[in-house]
Protein backbone atom coordinates (compact mmCIF):
# COMPACT_ATOMS: atom_id res chain seq x y z
CA UNK A 1 0.00 0.00 0.00
CA UNK A 2 1.23 3.28 -0.99
CA UNK A 3 0.34 4.86 2.36
CA UNK A 4 2.07 2.53 4.31
CA UNK A 5 5.42 2.60 1.49
CA UNK A 6 5.27 6.84 2.20
CA UNK A 7 5.09 6.41 6.16
CA UNK A 8 8.22 4.16 6.41
CA UNK A 9 10.17 5.92 3.99
CA UNK A 10 9.02 9.23 6.86
CA UNK A 11 10.37 7.11 9.43
CA UNK A 12 13.67 7.15 7.64
CA UNK A 13 13.27 10.79 6.86
CA UNK A 14 13.16 11.65 10.14
CA UNK A 15 16.19 9.62 11.31
CA UNK A 16 18.04 10.78 8.65
CA UNK A 17 17.42 14.75 9.59
CA UNK A 18 17.71 13.62 13.50
CA UNK A 19 13.96 15.00 13.90
CA UNK A 20 11.82 13.67 17.14
CA UNK A 21 8.41 13.67 15.86
CA UNK A 22 6.48 14.87 12.75
CA UNK A 23 3.00 16.29 13.62
CA UNK A 24 0.03 16.95 10.81
CA UNK A 25 -2.57 18.85 12.98
CA UNK A 26 -6.12 19.07 10.88
CA UNK A 27 -9.45 19.54 10.73
CA UNK A 28 -12.31 18.85 7.68
CA UNK A 29 -9.51 18.03 5.72
CA UNK A 30 -11.82 17.39 2.39
CA UNK A 31 -12.12 21.47 2.90
CA UNK A 32 -8.94 22.83 4.31
CA UNK A 33 -6.67 20.72 1.90
CA UNK A 34 -3.65 19.71 3.22
CA UNK A 35 -1.45 19.05 0.94
CA UNK A 36 0.58 15.69 2.80
CA UNK A 37 -2.97 14.15 3.69
CA UNK A 38 -2.82 11.56 0.71
CA UNK A 39 0.51 10.16 2.25
CA UNK A 40 -1.63 9.67 5.68
CA UNK A 41 -4.68 8.86 4.70
CA UNK A 42 -7.06 7.69 2.10
CA UNK A 43 -10.43 9.16 3.16
CA UNK A 44 -11.10 12.82 5.21
CA UNK A 45 -11.30 13.78 8.43
CA UNK A 46 -13.76 15.82 10.04
CA UNK A 47 -12.85 16.86 13.41
CA UNK A 48 -9.67 18.02 14.95
CA UNK A 49 -6.82 15.26 14.18
CA UNK A 50 -3.55 14.83 14.81
CA UNK A 51 -0.82 12.24 12.77
CA UNK A 52 1.96 11.53 14.74
CA UNK A 53 5.31 9.94 13.02
CA UNK A 54 8.86 9.12 14.98
CA UNK A 55 12.05 8.45 14.08
CA UNK A 56 11.76 5.24 16.50
CA UNK A 57 9.21 4.31 14.44
CA UNK A 58 6.05 4.99 16.32
CA UNK A 59 2.99 5.88 13.85
CA UNK A 60 -0.16 7.56 15.87
CA UNK A 61 -3.35 8.95 15.18
CA UNK A 62 -5.84 10.71 17.04
CA UNK A 63 -9.15 11.80 15.22
CA UNK A 64 -12.65 12.08 16.53
CA UNK A 65 -14.53 9.10 17.44
CA UNK A 66 -16.87 8.82 14.30
CA UNK A 67 -13.44 8.45 12.33
CA UNK A 68 -11.58 6.34 14.06
CA UNK A 69 -13.16 3.04 12.60
CA UNK A 70 -11.98 3.96 8.88
CA UNK A 71 -8.57 5.63 9.97
CA UNK A 72 -7.93 1.75 11.73
CA UNK A 73 -9.36 -0.32 8.94
CA UNK A 74 -6.64 1.34 6.80
CA UNK A 75 -4.01 -0.77 8.83
CA UNK A 76 -1.20 1.09 9.11
CA UNK A 77 -1.34 3.07 12.65
CA UNK A 78 -0.08 1.55 15.30
CA UNK A 79 -2.10 2.79 17.36
CA UNK A 80 -5.42 5.15 16.56
CA UNK A 81 -6.84 7.36 19.93
CA UNK A 82 -10.61 8.24 19.25
CA UNK A 83 -12.32 11.22 21.40
CA UNK A 84 -15.64 12.49 21.80
CA UNK A 85 -15.31 16.09 23.35
CA UNK A 86 -11.67 17.73 23.14
CA UNK A 87 -8.57 16.39 21.20
CA UNK A 88 -6.64 18.30 23.47
CA UNK A 89 -5.69 15.76 26.28
CA UNK A 90 -5.35 12.87 23.95
CA UNK A 91 -2.67 14.80 22.10
CA UNK A 92 -1.29 16.09 25.39
CA UNK A 93 -0.70 12.91 27.34
CA UNK A 94 0.75 11.07 23.71
CA UNK A 95 3.43 14.17 23.28
CA UNK A 96 4.42 13.65 26.70
CA UNK A 97 4.10 9.93 26.56
CA UNK A 98 7.12 10.54 23.53
CA UNK A 99 8.64 13.61 24.93
CA UNK A 100 10.42 15.11 21.56
CA UNK A 101 13.17 17.78 21.31
CA UNK A 102 11.62 18.50 18.30
CA UNK A 103 8.27 18.54 16.83
CA UNK A 104 8.16 19.21 13.18
CA UNK A 105 4.49 20.97 11.59
CA UNK A 106 3.70 21.48 8.15
CA UNK A 107 4.57 25.55 7.35
CA UNK A 108 6.89 27.07 5.31
CA UNK A 109 7.60 30.52 4.31
CA UNK A 110 9.44 28.93 1.12
CA UNK A 111 7.36 26.29 -0.25
CA UNK A 112 3.71 26.12 -1.08
CA UNK A 113 3.50 21.79 -1.20
CA UNK A 114 4.88 22.17 2.76
CA UNK A 115 2.38 24.77 4.06
CA UNK A 116 -0.41 22.80 4.76
CA UNK A 117 -1.26 23.87 8.82
CA UNK A 118 -3.54 27.17 8.55
CA UNK A 119 -2.82 29.88 10.99
CA UNK A 120 -5.91 29.50 12.94
CA UNK A 121 -5.06 25.66 13.24
CA UNK A 122 -0.95 26.88 14.36
CA UNK A 123 -2.57 29.11 17.09
CA UNK A 124 -5.43 26.17 17.96
CA UNK A 125 -1.39 24.23 18.45
CA UNK A 126 -0.03 26.49 20.24
CA UNK A 127 -2.87 27.08 22.85
CA UNK A 128 -2.50 22.76 23.60
CA UNK A 129 1.34 22.89 23.69
CA UNK A 130 1.61 26.30 25.71
CA UNK A 131 0.70 24.49 29.16
CA UNK A 132 3.05 22.23 29.02
CA UNK A 133 6.15 24.24 27.25
CA UNK A 134 6.36 22.20 24.04
CA UNK A 135 5.84 25.13 21.78
CA UNK A 136 8.81 25.80 21.95
CA UNK A 137 9.94 22.53 20.27
CA UNK A 138 8.05 23.79 16.92
CA UNK A 139 10.01 23.76 14.01
CA UNK A 140 9.10 23.58 10.20
CA UNK A 141 8.51 19.79 8.76
CA UNK A 142 9.22 21.61 5.22
CA UNK A 143 12.67 19.12 5.09
CA UNK A 144 10.30 15.68 5.71
CA UNK A 145 7.65 16.66 3.32
CA UNK A 146 10.41 18.26 0.66
CA UNK A 147 12.05 14.80 1.01
CA UNK A 148 8.82 12.59 1.32
CA UNK A 149 7.34 14.11 -1.74
CA UNK A 150 10.75 14.53 -3.70
CA UNK A 151 11.68 10.38 -2.94
CA UNK A 152 9.29 8.50 -6.11
CA UNK A 153 8.97 4.68 -4.36
CA UNK A 154 8.30 2.36 -6.81
CA UNK A 155 4.12 2.20 -6.60
CA UNK A 156 4.83 5.97 -7.61
CA UNK A 157 7.52 5.71 -10.35
CA UNK A 158 4.74 3.52 -11.85
CA UNK A 159 1.90 5.42 -11.78
CA UNK A 160 4.02 8.67 -13.23
CA UNK A 161 4.96 5.94 -16.18
CA UNK A 162 1.45 5.13 -16.47
CA UNK A 163 0.44 8.70 -16.69
CA UNK A 164 2.72 9.38 -19.48
CA UNK A 165 2.31 6.79 -21.45
CA UNK A 166 -1.89 7.87 -21.95
CA UNK A 167 -0.46 11.30 -22.75
CA UNK A 168 1.92 10.11 -25.25
CA UNK A 169 -0.94 8.10 -26.76
CA UNK A 170 -3.10 11.64 -26.52
CA UNK A 171 -0.72 13.23 -28.46
CA UNK A 172 -0.37 10.68 -31.16
CA UNK A 173 -4.27 10.98 -31.70
CA UNK A 174 -4.04 14.63 -31.92
CA UNK A 175 -1.41 14.78 -34.18
CA UNK A 176 -3.30 12.44 -36.70
CA UNK A 177 -6.32 14.98 -36.07
CA UNK A 178 -4.90 18.55 -36.21
CA UNK A 179 -5.31 20.08 -39.94
CA UNK A 180 -5.33 23.84 -41.08
CA UNK A 181 -8.80 25.72 -40.27
CA UNK A 182 -9.07 24.07 -36.93
CA UNK A 183 -9.23 26.47 -33.62
CA UNK A 184 -6.80 25.66 -30.63
CA UNK A 185 -10.70 25.02 -28.78
CA UNK A 186 -11.35 22.57 -30.84
CA UNK A 187 -8.08 20.39 -30.78
CA UNK A 188 -8.28 20.56 -27.22
CA UNK A 189 -11.83 19.29 -27.10
CA UNK A 190 -10.84 16.73 -29.09
CA UNK A 191 -8.38 15.53 -27.00
CA UNK A 192 -10.63 16.42 -23.42
CA UNK A 193 -13.02 13.87 -25.43
CA UNK A 194 -9.90 10.95 -25.63
CA UNK A 195 -9.33 11.93 -21.61
CA UNK A 196 -13.06 11.50 -21.16
CA UNK A 197 -13.67 8.17 -23.21
CA UNK A 198 -10.22 6.45 -21.20
CA UNK A 199 -11.97 7.45 -17.88
CA UNK A 200 -9.53 9.91 -16.94
CA UNK A 201 -8.91 13.39 -15.81
CA UNK A 202 -6.70 15.75 -16.88
CA UNK A 203 -3.77 16.75 -14.38
CA UNK A 204 -4.72 20.34 -13.91
CA UNK A 205 -7.52 22.60 -14.79
CA UNK A 206 -9.13 21.34 -17.85
CA UNK A 207 -9.82 24.46 -18.49
CA UNK A 208 -5.78 24.90 -19.53
CA UNK A 209 -4.90 21.62 -19.85
CA UNK A 210 -4.18 21.11 -22.62
CA UNK A 211 -2.89 24.51 -23.51
CA UNK A 212 -2.71 24.78 -27.40
CA UNK A 213 -1.16 28.30 -29.03
CA UNK A 214 -0.67 27.78 -32.87
CA UNK A 215 1.57 30.87 -34.29
CA UNK A 216 2.91 33.90 -34.07
CA UNK A 217 1.67 36.55 -30.83
CA UNK A 218 0.22 34.06 -28.79
CA UNK A 219 -0.26 34.38 -25.24
CA UNK A 220 2.84 31.88 -24.90
CA UNK A 221 2.27 29.67 -21.83
CA UNK A 222 -0.51 29.46 -19.19
CA UNK A 223 -3.32 30.38 -21.02
CA UNK A 224 -6.67 28.69 -22.24
CA UNK A 225 -7.47 28.04 -25.90
CA UNK A 226 -8.54 30.00 -28.13
CA UNK A 227 -10.40 30.99 -31.37
CA UNK A 228 -7.31 31.29 -33.44
CA UNK A 229 -6.97 28.93 -36.37
CA UNK A 230 -4.35 26.81 -37.08
CA UNK A 231 -2.96 28.13 -39.96
CA UNK A 232 0.67 26.93 -43.01
CA UNK A 233 3.25 27.98 -41.61
CA UNK A 234 2.57 28.17 -38.12
CA UNK A 235 4.42 26.66 -35.34
CA UNK A 236 2.07 24.72 -32.99
CA UNK A 237 2.89 23.50 -29.43
CA UNK A 238 0.54 22.11 -26.84
CA UNK A 239 0.92 21.12 -22.98
CA UNK A 240 -0.61 18.56 -22.10
CA UNK A 241 -1.12 15.97 -18.52
CA UNK A 242 -3.44 13.45 -17.24
CA UNK A 243 -3.68 11.55 -13.55
CA UNK A 244 -3.63 8.18 -13.56
CA UNK A 245 -3.93 6.77 -9.97
CA UNK A 246 -3.98 10.36 -8.55
CA UNK A 247 -0.47 10.73 -10.37
CA UNK A 248 0.52 13.06 -12.88
CA UNK A 249 2.10 13.54 -16.20
CA UNK A 250 3.21 17.03 -17.70
CA UNK A 251 4.26 16.76 -21.13
CA UNK A 252 4.67 19.76 -24.24
CA UNK A 253 4.90 18.71 -27.91
CA UNK A 254 5.81 21.05 -30.88
CA UNK A 255 4.17 20.60 -34.63
CA UNK A 256 4.82 22.48 -37.95
CA UNK A 257 2.06 22.89 -39.91
CA UNK A 258 3.68 22.76 -43.75
CA UNK A 259 2.78 25.45 -46.39
CA UNK A 260 2.03 24.21 -49.79
CA UNK A 261 4.60 22.70 -51.87
CA UNK A 262 7.05 22.23 -48.54
CA UNK A 263 7.65 18.71 -47.27
CA UNK A 264 10.17 19.67 -44.18
CA UNK A 265 10.00 23.24 -41.86
CA UNK A 266 12.06 25.86 -42.98
CA UNK A 267 15.22 26.37 -41.38
CA UNK A 268 14.71 28.81 -38.64
CA UNK A 269 12.03 27.00 -37.32
CA UNK A 270 14.50 23.30 -37.85
CA UNK A 271 17.24 25.64 -36.05
CA UNK A 272 14.73 26.34 -33.43
CA UNK A 273 13.60 23.01 -32.47
CA UNK A 274 17.27 21.69 -32.69
CA UNK A 275 18.25 24.57 -29.93
CA UNK A 276 15.51 23.27 -28.02
CA UNK A 277 16.37 19.39 -28.11
CA UNK A 278 20.12 20.31 -27.24
CA UNK A 279 19.22 22.18 -24.27
CA UNK A 280 17.35 19.82 -22.97
CA UNK A 281 19.71 16.49 -23.81
CA UNK A 282 22.92 18.60 -22.51
CA UNK A 283 20.79 19.87 -19.14
CA UNK A 284 19.93 16.26 -18.50
CA UNK A 285 23.25 14.98 -18.84
CA UNK A 286 23.90 17.53 -16.07
CA UNK A 287 21.66 16.56 -13.78
CA UNK A 288 22.31 13.91 -11.32
CA UNK A 289 22.31 13.80 -7.52
CA UNK A 290 24.00 16.72 -5.35
CA UNK A 291 23.54 19.41 -8.25
CA UNK A 292 21.91 22.49 -7.22
CA UNK A 293 18.50 22.96 -9.62
CA UNK A 294 20.51 26.53 -10.69
CA UNK A 295 23.80 24.39 -12.15
CA UNK A 296 21.07 22.42 -14.18
CA UNK A 297 19.21 25.28 -15.44
CA UNK A 298 22.07 27.73 -16.40
CA UNK A 299 23.02 24.57 -18.77
CA UNK A 300 20.06 25.03 -20.89
CA UNK A 301 19.80 28.77 -20.65
CA UNK A 302 23.05 28.88 -22.01
CA UNK A 303 22.47 26.74 -25.06
CA UNK A 304 19.18 28.42 -25.99
CA UNK A 305 20.74 32.01 -24.93
CA UNK A 306 24.26 31.24 -27.18
CA UNK A 307 22.13 30.23 -30.43
CA UNK A 308 20.79 33.72 -30.47
CA UNK A 309 18.08 33.65 -29.08
CA UNK A 310 16.41 34.96 -25.38
CA UNK A 311 16.50 33.59 -22.46
CA UNK A 312 13.46 32.00 -21.30
CA UNK A 313 11.16 33.96 -18.78
CA UNK A 314 10.76 30.79 -16.67
CA UNK A 315 12.80 28.26 -14.43
CA UNK A 316 13.99 24.73 -17.21
CA UNK A 317 12.07 22.37 -14.76
CA UNK A 318 9.92 21.47 -11.78
CA UNK A 319 8.85 18.11 -9.83
CA UNK A 320 5.98 16.19 -11.18
CA UNK A 321 3.87 13.68 -8.87
CA UNK A 322 0.72 13.81 -7.15
CA UNK A 323 0.26 17.69 -8.89
CA UNK A 324 1.70 18.60 -12.07
CA UNK A 325 3.78 21.27 -10.22
CA UNK A 326 5.00 18.92 -6.85
CA UNK A 327 7.90 19.47 -4.25
CA UNK A 328 10.04 21.88 -3.36
CA UNK A 329 13.61 21.71 -5.34
CA UNK A 330 13.08 23.50 -8.88
CA UNK A 331 15.44 23.40 -11.95
CA UNK A 332 15.74 27.22 -12.18
CA UNK A 333 17.48 30.56 -12.03
CA UNK A 334 17.91 32.10 -8.37
CA UNK A 335 15.29 34.31 -8.83
CA UNK A 336 13.96 36.00 -5.97
CA UNK A 337 10.26 34.76 -6.76
CA UNK A 338 11.84 30.86 -6.48
CA UNK A 339 12.74 31.61 -2.68
CA UNK A 340 15.76 29.54 -2.69
CA UNK A 341 14.09 26.51 -4.30
CA UNK A 342 16.56 26.20 -6.78
CA UNK A 343 19.69 25.90 -4.65
CA UNK A 344 18.12 22.82 -2.90
CA UNK A 345 20.67 19.80 -3.92
CA UNK A 346 18.81 17.36 -6.48
CA UNK A 347 17.94 13.81 -4.96
CA UNK A 348 17.41 10.12 -6.56
CA UNK A 349 14.03 9.49 -6.96
CA UNK A 350 13.17 13.02 -7.51
CA UNK A 351 11.17 13.11 -11.01
CA UNK A 352 11.29 16.50 -12.75
CA UNK A 353 10.39 18.02 -16.17
CA UNK A 354 12.48 19.76 -18.57
CA UNK A 355 11.02 22.42 -20.44
CA UNK A 356 13.06 25.18 -22.18
CA UNK A 357 11.01 27.61 -24.69
CA UNK A 358 11.93 30.01 -27.51
CA UNK A 359 10.67 32.34 -30.14
CA UNK A 360 11.07 31.64 -33.71
CA UNK A 361 9.90 35.27 -35.26
CA UNK A 362 6.36 35.00 -37.14
CA UNK A 363 6.27 31.32 -36.75
CA UNK A 364 5.22 30.82 -32.93
CA UNK A 365 6.69 29.15 -29.53
CA UNK A 366 9.06 26.48 -30.30
CA UNK A 367 9.25 24.23 -26.85
CA UNK A 368 9.61 20.64 -25.40
CA UNK A 369 8.90 19.48 -21.91
CA UNK A 370 10.25 15.98 -21.05
CA UNK A 371 9.99 14.05 -18.11
CA UNK A 372 13.11 12.66 -16.29
CA UNK A 373 14.02 10.88 -13.01
CA UNK A 374 17.11 11.18 -10.83
CA UNK A 375 18.95 7.86 -10.68
CA UNK A 376 21.32 6.77 -8.25
CA UNK A 377 24.44 8.38 -10.71
CA UNK A 378 22.27 10.75 -13.58
CA UNK A 379 19.19 10.78 -15.01
CA UNK A 380 16.74 8.89 -17.19
CA UNK A 381 13.63 10.03 -19.71
CA UNK A 382 10.73 8.66 -18.34
CA UNK A 383 8.80 10.45 -21.17
CA UNK A 384 9.60 9.11 -25.14
CA UNK A 385 11.41 12.38 -26.10
CA UNK A 386 10.68 13.87 -28.77
CA UNK A 387 13.42 13.83 -31.57
CA UNK A 388 11.84 15.44 -34.91
CA UNK A 389 9.51 18.38 -35.40
CA UNK A 390 5.65 16.51 -36.03
CA UNK A 391 5.07 17.62 -39.26
CA UNK A 392 1.12 18.61 -40.44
Amino acid sequence: MLIQEKLRQAVGILNELSIDCWLTFVRESGISGEPTMPFLLSSDVTWHSAFIVTRCGRICAIVGELDRKAVEDLGVYQEVIGYVEAINPPLVRLLEEIAPKQIAINYSKSSEICDGLTHGMYLTLLDILKPIQYDRRLISSEPVISRLRARKTETELERVQAAIRQTQEIFDLAAGFIHPGLTEKEIARFMLDEVKRRGLETAWDRAHCPAVFTGPDTAGAHYRPTGRAVEPGHVLNMDFGIKVEDYCSDLQRTFYILEPGQDQAPEEVKKGFRTIRSAIEKSRRKLAPGVQGREVDAVARREVVSAGYEEFPHGLGHQVGRFAHDGTALLGPPWEKYAGKTFEPVERGMVFTLEPRLTVPGRGVVTIEEMVVVTENGAEYLSEPQQELILI
